[in-house]
């Protein structure tokens, strides 16, 4: 699902590491008061029942700032453990799964995709991006894993495509995705393939929205990366999650369904419209409690902040996280740098200024060591591999340009940061 603009160019990168003293301050709203001034402002307004915030430094143990409670109607309050749809935080997840499989040499970088779905050996683009879907010319760049997993494969997204690309996409339940079970637009009357499988086959069919390699244009490219992986590695991609990221990580709140037992931890997802806020998928009776029609590598997984932070946690320690080798640091590294073909142009699009790697917005120049990617819900997750900060907002609203938070979150931790530092 969509989410992610420009939050991420904040000069985290050049901030430099704090000195240890600030960091021993006994609690988070002491170190960042921007930050918690923040939180507080927008549970206290109304705006928000409860917001999360998790920030940490290498490998010490997250703080919290946590403001408000589950719901609007609820008395529970949300906490490290709460859990959050994280739509397109997923992105990044799925892009490191496939960089262990890179890193063994299973596949490469710059490999067509085709060797393992044959059925994407001859494509067709269409002449006018989100024009006519009959009016096409082949392909004269094969697609690459490197495309995939940076947006650039010239897929497309029906959150993104206009005119008859997305009615295709949504007529063949190209739609990797789920947020509500209210029949209420645009949630309603929205199927979705049964099987990664299908997924695949039927995306295969259709045409690009423009040649491999020329744009930047947020798309499906990481759901598909899910299928190359279990092509790949012989086990169901979601399977492949489990035990090579979020049991070596010990992230045992993560995964693509919340069972009975843990759903009084779901938080309610609430919609913005009209100048109200109104629930469209309840924790208690959440379309997450029941299994997805296939993960969703691109917009499904659901975690806890505290589970989010050991995946940051395992980027900012170069693939380690305890005396738990979780990826090669040369794997780490590749995937959080700018993965982005030449040739690419992100002219107006969401990473104009900076680069893209294994499914997040990569930083540059004085930004560079940063990597993340946010959520349709308004979730946003970074690191900092070079100073080894790690941030992550947890909210739950759609859409997530209807509220300023995502934006002003990274911009409050920049503002501590920077506090730290003249105070040294």
């Amino acid at each position: 699902m969509l989410r992610s603009a420009g939050w991420l160019g904040a000069g985290l990168a050049g901030s430099g590491l704090i000195p240890a003293r600030l960091l021993a301050q006994p609690s988070a709203e002491e170190m960042y008061p921007a930050l918690t001034n923040l939180v507080y402002e927008y549970v206290a307004s109304g705006r928000l029942p409860g917001v999360v915030a998790a920030l940490g430094w290498g490998s010490d143990a997250p703080m919290q700032i946590a403001r408000g409670t589950m719901a609007f109607d609820s008395a529970v309050p949300v906490d490290l453990d709460s859990l959050y749809r994280i739509y397109s935080m997923t992105k990044p997840v799925t892009g490191m799964a496939a960089m262990l499989l890179v890193d063994e040499g299973k596949i490469g970088l710059d490999q067509p995709i085709s060797d393992f779905l044959p059925k994407f050996a001859q494509m067709q683009v269409q002449v006018t991006p989100d024009g006519s879907i009959t009016d096409l010319k082949p392909a004269q760049t094969a697609i690459t894993l490197r495309h995939l997993l940076t947006h650039t494969a010239g897929l497309g997204y029906s959150i993104i495509q206009k005119g008859p690309i997305k009615e295709a996409y949504e007529a063949a339940g190209l739609v990797p995705g789920q947020a509500s079970r209210l029949s209420i637009p645009p949630f309603s009357g929205v199927k979705t393939v049964p099987s990664l499988t299908e997924f695949a086959d039927k995306l295969a069919e259709m045409p690009l929205v423009y040649e491999p390699g020329t744009r930047w244009s947020y798309s499906v490219g990481l759901d598909l990366v899910g299928r190359v992986i279990e092509v790949v590695s012989g086990q169901s991609f979601d399977a492949f999650l489990a035990q090579r990221i979020f049991g070596p990580c010990g992230m045992a709140s993560t995964g693509f369904q919340v069972s009975a037992a843990q759903a009084p931890r779901l938080t309610t997802n609430y919609i913005v419209h009209d100048g109200k806020t109104d629930p469209i998928d309840p924790g208690a009776t959440s379309v997450y409690l029941d299994p997805p029609a296939f993960p969703f590598g691109g917009a499904g997984l659901v975690s806890s902040p505290r589970d989010y932070d050991r995946f940051l946690m395992m980027l900012a320690g170069g693939g380690t996280i305890g005396s738990t080798r979780v990826m090669s640091e040369a794997a780490v590294r590749l995937g959080t740098s700018n993965l982005l073909p030449a040739s690419t142009d992100i002219s107006g699009t969401w990473v104009e200024g900076a680069g893209f790697g294994a499914g997040g917005r990569v930083g540059l120049g004085a930004d560079a060591g940063t990597f993340g990617w946010s959520g349709a819900a308004g979730t946003v997750g970074f690191v900092n591999t070079r100073v080894g900060l790690r941030a992550g907002l947890f909210v739950q609203f759609m859409p997530s340009s209807a509220l300023p938070i995502p934006e002003e979150f990274p911009k409050a931790v920049l503002t501590d940061i920077s506090a730290m530092k003249k105070a040294a």
